[in-house]
């Protein structure tokens, strides 16, 4: 009997728990932070940050009641903290509102997770105490940006957060193909996929080798990695054999790029693709892991690096909505005319070019029009041609055998998946 009071009063225990390990997450990171600074120059540690986060629980529990009351102590304990702050100012000479409004964080924080949603609470107080955390970092970062990389990381927080919301969520044009939002989404969506995938370049660069360069490279475009890497190989100076794990180690991360994409964007063809991909994503791992340790017993010179152009050109991401539209009418009007073997040839022959494409065209489609092992083998046509035609581009570009030796793995993994299409 006298459990069943608590378990009435679990949710308001549980929130009041969840704002007191809020706080003490906040004020261990602020502890740490300034455990070097002078006596009396701080205003808040560990127990003034807990009690923050319990105070803020407490207010979310008298709101119920009193929403007097709750305004007075949310008032009360923001002035507090003020006060701190400018005691702090006083003491040091120095203005930082750091610890402030981290412990203005964790008072609104506390309140969220009774009165709102304790999930919301623990992702911006988890997000805060990782931005105090890695303050240092993220400053030599900044310090490091070019102006093209300041204007670009803009210009995407512009598309992300303001245009794309504003988009209306609505079917229009031929055949109810388009929808405005979801064609944002493939910009902002593209665009900090490839602006991500940038950084990881220009952060590791060529101290760390090329396979780093062509891992980071393929979250861009594979196809370029390859292409350059194949150039190289022309030079009989260059290292073939990590060459070629390069390539293959692009082709790898762009096949499980794919399957990521299509768990987001269209997960009714995940369990088929996964069946097709996933060995041809370990014959070039394989293939990577050969051409590493067979290029440690060769003493030619290091390759050079993979040069990428900062990605966040809108014009590619522009581009690519484009194709996606073109592809959302054709895709529907083959369904209409000809039926399942007319989208797949279609999105076959567009995943030369861009397989991201083929991935938001099925992820776009109306829900039944396609059955999860028709979906998994659509999606799957685009990402083998667009791997052969890698293939054949290196043994263009390099002319000899080592553009053979370069394309035999990529080879390799179609064929892999192909022999995995019996088992569907």
């Amino acid at each position: 009997m006298t459990s069943q009071p608590l378990l009435a009063h679990w949710p308001l225990l549980s929130g009041l728990g969840i704002s007191l390990g809020l706080g003490l997450l906040m004020g261990v990171q602020r502890g740490w932070t300034l455990r070097r600074a002078a006596a009396g120059s701080r205003f808040a540690g560990v127990r003034t940050f807990a009690l923050l986060g319990l105070i803020g629980g407490t207010a979310g529990a008298l709101l119920r009641i009193d929403r007097l009351a709750t305004g007075v102590l949310l008032a009360s304990a923001a002035l507090l903290v003020v006060l701190g702050f400018a005691h702090t100012v006083r003491e040091t000479g120095k203005i930082s509102g750091t610890n402030a409004l981290a412990g203005l964080v964790t008072l609104a924080c506390g309140f969220l997770a009774v009165a709102g949603s304790p999930q919301v609470a623990a992702i911006i107080a988890v997000s805060a105490a990782f931005l105090l955390t890695f303050r240092p970092q993220l400053h030599r970062w900044v310090k490091g940006m070019t102006e093209a990389e300041v204007s670009a990381v803009i210009r995407f927080a512009l598309i992300a957060l303001v245009v794309v919301p504003l988009l209306p969520d609505l079917r229009v044009g031929p055949y109810d193909a388009w929808n405005p939002r979801q064609l944002g989404m493939v910009v902002a969506f593209v665009s900090g996929f490839s602006f991500a995938g940038y950084l990881a370049c220009r952060r590791f660069g060529a101290t760390r080798g090329t396979l780093m360069m062509a891992a980071t490279g393929a979250m861009v475009s594979s196809t370029a990695v390859t292409a350059t890497l194949a150039t190289r190989l022309r030079d009989d100076l260059e290292n073939a054999s990590v060459l070629v794990a390069g390539i293959a180690a692009a082709s790898a991360v762009m096949l499980i790029r794919v399957i990521i994409l299509v768990a987001l964007l269209a997960p009714i063809a995940l369990p088929a693709l996964s069946l097709l991909l996933a060995p041809a994503a370990l014959v070039s791992l394989g293939a990577t892991l050969w051409g590493v340790l067979a290029g440690r017993h060769s003493g030619t010179v290091e390759p050079s690096p993979v040069v990428l152009r900062n990605p966040l050109n809108l014009v590619t991401a522009l581009i690519l909505t484009a194709l996606v539209m073109a592809m959302a009418v054709a895709a529907r009007w083959l369904i209409e005319r000809v039926g399942e073997a007319g989208l797949a040839a279609v999105l076959a022959l567009s995943g030369i070019a861009d397989v991201d494409a083929a991935v938001i065209t099925i992820g776009g489609l109306p829900a039944g029009i396609l059955d999860s092992r028709t979906a998994g083998l659509v999606v799957a046509a685009p990402v083998m041609a667009n791997t052969l035609f890698k293939a054949v581009i290196t043994v263009a570009i390099v002319r000899t055998r080592r553009g053979w030796l370069a394309a035999l793995p990529l080879v390799a993994s179609v064929f892999a998946g192909g022999v995995m299409v019996a088992f569907l």
